[in-house]
């Protein structure tokens, strides 16, 4: 299935985008006056293939997996609490129900990884294994692992597009995933533990120092090689991190457009793009987080965010905060009015800064 959704992602419809350009040239506004919503709509028109493309139906993803790297002391949450937040998200009462609710987006929860068995109703059994090793003392998981976790996203992508969703959004649950999320960082941007790793939930100075040794000894025991990306996900990876990637691939498959959450998500996001380059072309950053290195992590994978909220709740919350900023950006491309339409003078393009 991975292969399989590799080899049908494709480039960006490049006639479809230039319509959609054109388009919005003849809008009652200066060129480009729009900023990133006309960015934003003519990326929806090369993803689709549709120079006018519509968004019928959201849904907001939420992968859910533990860490064994909690075992390190790197987080001031207990690891129970990624089990115990599942009824809230089915429930809708957690940050993402009330905010997928507000965008009017479905919203589906995967057990990929937790590290206890899952019986509420309302959530997908689809567990690869009961939570990651511990990657400061070995593999987080076997490489054979880390397919199947990815195809799980991938599945999941598909089912929900074959259900009508023509927007997708990434949102995480798991205690301690940014300390594999700032190890993939690490490895795939070549950069310093040490200057990237961020406190996650505000964790204090002693937790930090856990967290930075954690990563560093992730790295020099596992070895991984940012030239192999399954492996480097194998490696110092997480389950409910390879899930969100591979419901990226599965979406860029199918040419729906998918928005990038927080730092967790963006790491996904960075996994996926060294998977398969073309799969970022598909992507849609939706915000800056507060995590320290979440901008690092935008600039590797080359998103640019929409919102700066200053969030760091994860869940897929600023994504779906994100999702009206899409909707708005097709809404002028279909609703506003051109110059000949309105009736108004264009502007003089000879005056018009080239």
């Amino acid at each position: 299935m991975l292969q399989k959704a590799i080899s049908m992602i494709g480039s960006l419809d490049q006639e479809a985008m230039n319509k959609a350009q054109q388009r919005l040239d003849s809008l009652i506004k200066p060129p480009g006056s729009l900023g990133v919503l006309e960015e934003v709509a003519v990326r929806l028109a090369g993803i689709t293939g549709n120079h006018k493309p519509f968004i019928r139906k959201k849904t907001v993803v939420v992968m859910a997996g533990d860490h064994g790297v909690f075992e390190e002391g790197v987080s001031a949450a207990p690891q129970e609490v990624t089990y115990q937040m599942l009824p809230a998200f089915v429930h809708g009462v957690a940050g993402i129900g009330v905010l997928a609710r507000h965008a009017g987006a479905n919203l589906i929860v995967v057990d990929v990884g937790v590290a206890v068995p899952v019986d509420y109703p309302g959530v997908l059994r689809k567990k690869v294994k009961a939570g990651t090793g511990n990657i400061a003392r070995g593999p987080a998981m076997t490489v054979e692992e880390a397919v199947q976790a990815l195809e799980v996203g991938i599945e999941t992508a598909w089912q929900e597009i074959d259900q009508g969703t023509d927007l997708l959004a990434t949102g995480d649950m798991g205690i301690a995933n940014t300390t594999p999320s700032t190890a993939l960082l690490a490895v795939f941007g070549n950069l310093s533990v040490d200057e990237i790793t961020g406190r996650g939930t505000l964790i204090n100075d002693e937790v930090l120092n856990n967290k930075i040794k954690a990563i560093e000894a992730a790295i020099k025991v596992n070895k991984p090689d940012p030239a192999d990306p399954v492996s480097v996900l194998a490696k110092v990876g997480g389950l409910e991190i390879a899930g969100l990637a591979g419901l990226i691939l599965g979406a860029a498959a199918r040419r729906v457009p998918v928005l990038v959450d927080g730092y967790i998500s963006t790491a996904a996001a960075l996994v996926a793009s060294r998977i398969c380059p073309l799969s970022k072309e598909y992507m849609l950053g939706s915000h800056l987080s507060g995590e320290k290195s979440h901008r690092y992590m935008l600039e590797v994978v080359g998103l640019k965010p929409m919102l700066h909220l200053d969030m760091r709740l994860g869940e897929g919350t600023g994504s779906a905060l994100a999702m009206n900023i899409v909707e708005g950006s097709l809404r002028i491309l279909h609703e506003m009015a051109s110059y000949e339409e309105a009736k108004v003078s264009d502007v003089d393009e000879s005056k018009i800064l080239k």
